[in-house]
């Protein structure tokens, strides 16, 4: 791949959310190890693609050390093939898969489907390759060199995964000019997205994409950009090159479905690892809103809210001040984790450890305050309520008031309430 579609890693944006989380919090390599090792037994992954991003999927690592990826805030189009490579074992046909797909001929077919132009900084991976197949060139019509990327993989159909690739994201978190999510006479459902690189806005980098997950787990997302590069070059025309009406036809085309259906099926290897026999279900988005609003006080009026079925909520508040965003996160099997995070915590007469955590949100950002009131019951399911507040309305917002709408004391009311026992 060009280095220029490297800079920013995995790592970079680790190491970011860290530092924008601010206060007190200090990670360290035992605590983020111990956060991947409980990431991989519990499905408390995206996404992203779609519904969290920003300061919502920071927020777990910040107080946390366990990531909490952001749907659809991920917008590098390699590391989404990557994500959904996942699970391709699982939901693979069982038909022997067709001859493998070649790096160059996916770039002819990108290339044969975009209008005439002029082709530079080509790159692509061909259907046997790991992770994944992809094609990325940089298109310039006359009217400006800009970006354009095909990922491709499968998906479980029918799974949380397909929603979170083909919803429209929240724009509390993501924002976009526009966006819609349709299902096609075939079955498949297409996302369109028009909206920025980076969610806060600070430079103006658009980007513009088109995701399709058919019915068989086909997925295809055709990316594009209004500069040569997804990050660190310079914006070279207003728009992206292609409508809407052009990332539809580029992204049904059958011929990266073809690709896709090349994709080697890697069995399960005997043994592999897999999710804790007992492990209980993940809260849903629904019952997670229902009891943080039954639970707040009475002088904030609730203005927006919602959520996901990973165990994250939020609502936005207002107590005739400014709004203030209050995100939750409800989760189980953290108790491996428990020293790293409640180190510097208290532990209640019952058992329940908890940290209070007072410091910065997002430093890209000037003025945001965030605080997290961090929670874990005794009991071998781990059961770990997390509540954070805001001065600011959106993660990308500027702030709205001084301080978050809810006291640290009613955060703590909030997130020790025997209301979340009903969700364990």
């Amino acid at each position: 791949m060009p280095e220029h579609q490297h800079q920013d890693p995995f790592e970079d944006r680790l190491a970011a959310a860290l530092r924008d989380t601010g206060g007190d919090f200090r990670a360290d390599g035992t605590a983020l190890a111990a956060g991947g090792r409980t990431r991989g037994r519990r499905a408390l992954t995206r996404r992203r693609a779609g519904v969290l991003g920003g300061v919502a999927g920071v927020a777990l690592v910040g107080v946390g050390g366990a990531l909490l990826l952001p749907p659809d805030g991920s917008s590098d189009p390699e590391r989404r093939t990557v994500a959904s490579q996942a699970t391709a074992g699982a939901s693979a046909s069982a038909t022997p898969a067709p001859p493998p797909v070649s790096g160059d001929a996916l770039l002819s077919s990108l290339k044969e489907l975009l209008p005439e132009g002029k082709f530079s900084e080509e790159d692509a991976r061909g259907s046997g390759e790991k992770p994944g197949p992809y094609a990325y060139l940089v298109y310039d019509d006359a009217e400006g060199a800009a970006a354009i990327s095909v990922g491709l993989a499968r998906v479980e159909p029918g799974s949380e995964q397909v929603r979170q690739l083909t919803e429209c994201p929240d724009e509390t978190f993501t924002p976009y000019d526009e966006c819609s999510s349709t299902r096609l006479p075939d079955g498949s459902l297409l996302k369109l997205f028009q909206g920025y690189e980076y969610p806060d806005r600070r430079v103006d980098t658009k980007l513009w994409s088109a995701d399709l997950v058919t019915s068989k787990g086909q997925h295809v997302t055709v990316s594009e950009w209004n500069s040569p590069a997804q990050k660190g070059a310079p914006v070279t025309r207003e728009d992206p090159p292609l409508s809407t009406a052009q990332l539809k036809e580029v992204v049904t085309a059958d011929v990266w479905r073809r690709a896709v259906d090349a994709i080697p099926v890697e069995p399960t290897p005997p043994g592999s690892a897999t999710a804790p026999e007992h492990a209980p279900p993940g809260a849903s988005g629904k019952d997670i809103s229902q009891t943080l609003v039954g639970l707040l006080p009475k002088n904030l009026d609730v203005v927006e809210q919602g959520g996901q079925d990973s165990g994250f909520s939020y609502v936005v508040v207002d107590d005739g001040r400014g709004g203030s965003l209050v995100q939750i996160n409800v989760q189980h099997g953290m108790n491996d984790v428990a020293d790293q995070l409640y180190r510097s915590g208290e532990t209640l007469p019952d058992g329940t450890r908890v940290a209070v955590r007072q410091g910065g949100g997002d430093d890209r950002v000037a003025g945001v305050v965030m605080w997290t009131v961090d929670t874990l019951r005794p009991g071998e399911d781990g059961f770990r309520v997390v509540v954070s507040a805001f001065n600011n309305d959106a993660t990308h917002a500027e702030p709205t008031r001084d301080a978050p709408a809810p006291t640290i004391g009613q955060l703590r009311e909030i997130a020790l309430s025997p209301e979340w026992e009903k969700l364990r």
